[in-house]
């Protein structure tokens, strides 16, 4: 089964495949169109789910063919699948199953686009993406380099895009992570850049491109990780998810690598300009023309190399050989630009691939040549350079096959398959400022290295280019500099012009629906070469336009509608036929369903479903991926679509056990997900699969879906007998092609209008509408069919039918004919009842003895599958004993920690409250004091007050009195002043100005001092010193006045404190208290002393 699925990872998600029935194992198959073996579904018919999905799977896969022919060994699945066409799943099946597994696994993870060819139609290539990176950067490549980091491993992930998965991942790693690597981090920066891991000394240890990185976040700040940074990528294409842990020694580096991966998320690199087909510019556009001509060679084991030969538009290659590339670059145009040098010569596997996929070659060193004709250049050896005339030059590089980046290069291919291959050169040119890159694409074939080619072909290859360059302003005549506006090669411009032009031929026309009615026009193809790929499901543009009288109908008919839910109005059926508006779709196809009937308690269930587990879960999880990978809701990886598609999907799987998950029922969900929210496209899909019975299709060994098979093939033969016959004459099968239109109801492969046009009929009239749809698709496709061979008409089938409908006027016309026609039911059921007659028949013809020991193999599978059932039952029974056992043990010991912590809470509680007795005891006490203390301190602050009062009424006596003393002094000194001046006598003593006029003493005759001065000395200095004695008086007043009132406020503040806040103040104050009364200050005035009054 793991095999089976592996292969399925493989294939494409719309290759449907059909396999040979088991009669016919032994026997060879020859030539489409003279085969005897008929192919058919390949059934489980022992009731194994696992076989059932293994077989489901291959119902859904396409039938197709490669070279007309069939396998001979039927038993090998893989085998029958690539041997059923030459799709594009099929040849990359080939080419892959040739190879060592080495090979394989390193072919799968080549960064490169593996284009396919079919020799007899050239120019028609399938295409193989394959998913890996290229594990050098690119020259060009700009990013932000993070020493310091340590790698301390990865861990696998369900949710990629979960927060808290990658913290747990974080945490458990940086605990128990036993080696850690120091590493180099490089993050680009643009989102088409790669992060890098890299060794101190630079070498690479593993890249991851940014768009494979999912999530991306920080360790918390508040745990040991905030050191820690993680991101989640995805692996290949499978479904695993990694969570790569690392760590730096710099706290500080963790914000800065965060905000580099957020730049690389958001940044689009600069996209290279637009190359568009050339047309005549102004003057100051100039046009100029290069021809490329492009040589490989080989090492031929002389220790010289010789050229490679090209047949059929491909070179032949030899695997395991060194090569070399030589490419000559001429100008073809009068007026020349110099070419400087060659910048870089870059190679990469496939076609329309990114610059940044690009790998460089090794260069030979550059060396001027002499003027040699064109012709003769491409013998030049590994001389590389100008030619003497430089209008020329030659670019040698070296090309080793042993690089991986080259596996697809070096891995042979089957026969009749190419693998493409580009080659560019960067030329620095004089006048143009950047490098200028001419990319070449070309095909090849590689072959083994012992192959001998005895004739081939030495056809050189040559492209011509067209370089439109515009001069730019300000720039001299002798030295003009140009920017470049285009660079397209003459086959980008003949294919456009093709494509602009391309004249639709009878045959790419589907046959007229009658006579009456207009030829459906086929839609313009951009590429020739793209007719070989498939139509992507999901492809298309549905418009929510709408006319206003067809809106008011659609709301006139709801309304009623609305009104009596169980009838449907009238008008509805023909409604529904002409297509319901895009608008309305989502509540109509619940009400044709029939939601409202228990679509509440479905919705209910569905939330309940999508929490339990599901033994599909692996095989959902790969096919969403697969599902409508063309629609923008579904294209990209754990996107809200996927994600809900996931769980509509789940969901079935455990409600519908009898079916589980039916591969291909995906697309019928995507497309009820773009009309509704997922609990009601849940409910859709059930009354889909139960009341419409599209769930029988895969119930009972599908004999409901062969029923339809053989009704179809009736159908054709009364309706279209020509096509019949040709069909029986090519051996093909209705279920070679209507496999996929009746399991996924036409949603797989065609443009999204015409699957909700059919969804809207599919519902309005129930699921043998399916006829109508697939007789109109064979009647407007029967010229193309009955002019085209067995490969043809499965190739047309698969890939020119889907795209021939891409046009609304085209799905139009074939969903009225399908209306138009008329299918008896009468007719149908007698087709029906010959199929079961039939099968009786063939029932009754089998050996009994075969019959039984199938039976009996049946029933022994079944026995063994319930014996394992059973052991497996037995094994979770034990396991949950063990588990449920150590839970016991665990819970106990919890039980007894928890009583034993109840005790020590119940202790301490006890403790608590004696505590809370003693703390109330004290608090009443703080009371009583603290209002004692809060009434004392009240009467002093009365008593301050009073105080306070006195001394002010005292200074202002003093103030009163000293101003009438010295009134009064002046006075008196201007009335003495009077009198001296009156006094002959006296007024010789003073001066004009009132002075005294002091004569000098006679001095003693012993030289000593008159004693008259030294008594009036004396005298000066007791004044002085009475003085000085009133100053320090009058100071210490003036301090104990700022004492008493700096108390005051003191007071006063306490007072308010106390009121508010009472307990906080307390001890402080019990202390202030206590030291007031055990040491008073000086300052503080008592009761018993009064200030004292200045002496004037």
């Amino acid at each position: 089964m793991e095999d089976n699925k592996s292969s399925n990872d493989s294939l494409s998600a719309e290759e449907y495949v059909l396999v040979p029935t088991p009669e016919h194992t032994e026997q060879n198959m020859e030539a489409a169109g003279k085969s005897s073996e008929e192919l058919g579904l390949k059934i489980c018919g022992n009731g194994n789910e696992e076989d059932l999905q293994q077989h489901l799977e291959e119902v859904l896969s396409d039938q197709s063919e490669d070279d007309g022919s069939v396998p001979s060994n039927i038993e090998n699945r893989q085998r029958a699948r690539m041997a059923s066409g030459n799709s594009e799943a099929s040849d990359t099946a080939d080419m892959l199953s040739n190879r060592p597994r080495a090979e394989t696994d390193s072919a799968a993870k080549s960064g490169s686009e593996v284009e396919l060819e079919d020799d007899e139609k050239a120019g028609k290539e399938g295409r193989v993406r394959s998913t890996s990176e290229p594990p050098t950067p690119g020259a060009d490549e700009e990013c932000v380099i993070f020493n310091g980091v340590t790698y301390l491993g990865c861990s696998a992930v369900n949710a990629p895009r979960s927060e808290m998965e990658a913290q747990r991942c974080m945490s458990i790693l940086r605990e128990s992570s036993q080696m850690s690597i120091d590493v180099v981090l490089s993050v680009p920066t643009t989102s088409e850049g790669t992060v890098r891991v890299l060794e101190p000394d630079g070498t690479e240890i593993a890249h991851y491109r940014v768009h494979r990185i999912l999530f991306c976040c920080r360790g918390k700040q508040e745990t040991k990780e905030k050191d820690c940074f993680a991101f989640t990528s995805s692996h290949g294409n499978s479904d695993l998810f990694q969570c790569h842990v690392y760590r730096c020694q710099l706290l500080e580096a963790v914000p800065k690598i965060m905000f580099s991966f957020a730049r690389a998320f958001k940044a689009v690199p600069k996209s290279p300009r637009s190359l568009s087909m050339y047309e005549p510019g102004g003057d100051d556009e100039d046009l100029f023309r290069f021809d490329v001509t492009l040589e490989i060679k080989e090492e031929d084991g002389r220790a010289t190399y010789s050229t490679v030969p090209r047949d059929k538009q491909f070179f032949k290659l030899r695997k395991d050989l060194q090569k070399k590339i030589n490419i000559n670059v001429q100008q073809m145009t009068n007026e020349d630009l110099t070419i400087e040098r060659c910048f870089g010569l870059l190679l990469c596997p496939g076609r329309n691939v990114k610059h940044s996929d690009m790998h460089l070659l090794d260069m030979v060193s550059p060396v001027h040549t002499s003027a040699v004709p064109v012709s003769d250049k491409i013998g030049w050896g590994d001389s590389m350079g100008n030619s003497a005339d430089g209008k020329s030059y030659l670019i040698s590089g070296n090309w080793s096959p042993s690089d991986p980046q080259f596996v697809v290069l070096n891995t042979e291919t089957p026969k009749n398959t190419r693998v493409f291959m580009t080659i560019a050169i960067d030329l620095v040119i004089t006048g143009i400022q950047e490098p200028v890159r001419f990319v070449v694409e070309t095909k090849a074939q590689i072959y083994p290295s012992s192959e001998r080619f005895w004739y081939f072909s030495k056809k050189t290859f040559h492209e011509q280019y067209n370089l439109r360059l515009k001069q730019i302003e300000g720039s001299s005549p002798s030295e003009k500099l140009y920017e470049v506006l285009s660079l397209e090669s003459q086959s980008d411009i003949d294919r456009k012009k093709a494509s602009m032009n391309l004249p639709l031929s009878p045959a790419r026309s589907p046959p007229a629906v009658t006579q009456t009615s207009p030829t459906p026009a086929t839609p313009a193809i951009e590429e020739e070469d793209e007719n070989d790929e498939p139509l992507l499901s999901g492809s298309g543009d549905v418009s929510k336009e709408c006319e206003g009288d067809i809106l008011q109908t659609w709301g006139d008919m709801l309304a009623k509608w609305r009104q009596n839910l169980s009838t449907r109005p009238k008008p509805l059926h023909q409604l529904c036929r002409k297509g319901v508006p895009e608008a309305l779709r989502g509540e109509v196809w619940q009400l044709l369903a029939g939601c409202h009937e228990n679509g509440t308690q479905m919705m209910e269930n569905y939330r309940v479903l999508i929490t339990k587990e599901s033994p599909c879960e692996q095989v959902i999880q790969r096919d969403i991926n697969r599902t409508f990978p063309a629609h923008e809701f579904f294209k990209e990886t754990g996107s809200l679509g996927q994600e809900s598609l996931y769980k509509i999907s789940k969901a079935y799987s455990v409600f519908d056990e009898e079916i589980g998950y039916c591969q291909g029922l995906s697309f019928l969900a995507a497309s009820l997900l773009l009309h509704m929210p997922e609990e009601q496209a849940f409910c859709v899909l059930v009354k889909a699969m139960f009341d419409y019975n599209l769930r029988d299709l895969f119930k009972e060994d599908f004999k409901e879906l062969h029923m339809r098979f053989y009704v179809l093939e009736r159908l054709i033969e009364d309706y279209l007998p020509d096509l019949n016959q040709h069909f029986l004459n090519l051996n093909i099968e209705s279920h070679m092609y209507a496999s996929q239109w009746f399991l996924t109801l036409f949603t797989a492969k065609f443009p999204l209008y015409m699957v909700f046009r059919i969804i809207d009929i599919f519902l309005s009239e129930g699921i043998d509408v399916t006829y109508n749809i697939a007789l109109a698709l064979l009647k407007t496709s029967r010229k193309d069919l009955l002019a085209s061979d067995f490969e043809g008409v499965l190739k047309y089938f698969r890939v020119q039918l889907p795209k021939l409908y891409r046009s609304e006027q085209n799905a139009q016309q074939l969903l009225r004919l399908a209306c138009s026609m008329k299918i008896n039911q009468k007719k149908l059921k007698k087709h029906e009842k010959d199929y079961d007659t039939l099968k009786e028949q063939e029932m009754q013809q089998e050996d009994p003895v075969e019959r039984l020991q199938r039976e009996n193999k049946r029933l022994m599978e079944g026995n063994m599958r319930l014996e394992q059932e059973n052991d497996d039952l037995a094994y979770e029974l034990v396991t949950s004993k063990i588990s449920l056992r150590k839970d016991l043990d665990a819970s106990e010991d919890k039980a007894d920690t928890l009583n034993k912590e109840l005790l020590a809470t119940k202790q301490m509680l006890v403790d608590a409250e004696e505590e809370k007795k003693r703390l109330t005891v004290e608090s009443s006490q703080l009371k009583d004091m603290c209002r004692r203390e809060l009434e004392r301190t009240e009467k002093e602050i009365n008593r301050n007050a009073t105080i306070i009062t006195d001394y002010k009424q005292i200074c202002t006596q003093l103030s009163e009195r000293l101003e009438h003393q010295q009134t009064a002094a002046k006075e008196e000194l201007a009335r003495i002043k009077g009198q001296v001046k009156t006094c002959e006598k006296c007024c010789k003593l003073f001066t004009e100005n009132g002075d005294v006029k002091i004569e000098a003493l006679p001095e003693t005759p012993d030289g000593t001092e008159n004693p008259d001065v030294q008594v009036v000395k004396k005298q000066l200095r007791e004044m002085e010193l009475e003085l000085a004695q009133t100053k320090l008086q009058l100071v210490e007043a003036e301090c104990k006045n700022q004492d008493l009132e700096h108390q005051l406020n003191a007071a006063l503040s306490e007072i308010q404190a106390s009121r508010n806040s009472w307990f906080q103040k307390t001890l402080t104050s019990i202390k202030e208290v206590t030291k007031k009364d055990s040491s008073p200050s000086p300052r503080t005035p008592t009761s018993t002393t009064a200030p004292k009054t200045p002496t004037l």
